[in-house]
């Protein structure tokens, strides 16, 4: 605050408000996360920390695919968390942000 009780508000605090606006308009979104190691995971956005930690709930495991052999079945893993240090990358999948409008229409 200035000394005339002005709001000062900096560059800094303004890109911190819009990352957090955007980070909380993910939430409960299907996510892709690659991982250093080859793997990748999918399921819902549930939060994150300062240390770009992600949990991941409803999540999935599928192993990097060097063979046709290695297409098997995803392994379940819930609720997972991964360090941010693993992370190479996070994809929103598209159909997650159409918020699944018409779920259950065609059962």
């Amino acid at each position: 605050e200035s000394s005339d009780g002005t709001l000062i508000i900096t560059h800094k605090q303004v890109c911190y408000i819009y990352a957090r606006q955007k980070l909380e308009g993910l939430l409960n979104k299907n996510m892709r996360i690659r991982m250093t190691d080859g793997r990748t995971l999918v399921g819902l956005f549930l939060c994150t920390d300062r240390d770009c930690n992600v949990i991941l709930g409803s999540a999935q495991e599928f192993l990097k695919s060097t063979d046709t052999f290695s297409q098997s079945e995803p392994r379940v893993l819930g609720l997972a968390m991964i360090p941010g240090h693993h992370v190479v990358s996070i994809e929103v999948e598209a159909d997650s942000l159409d918020d699944t409008q018409g779920f259950g229409a065609n059962h």
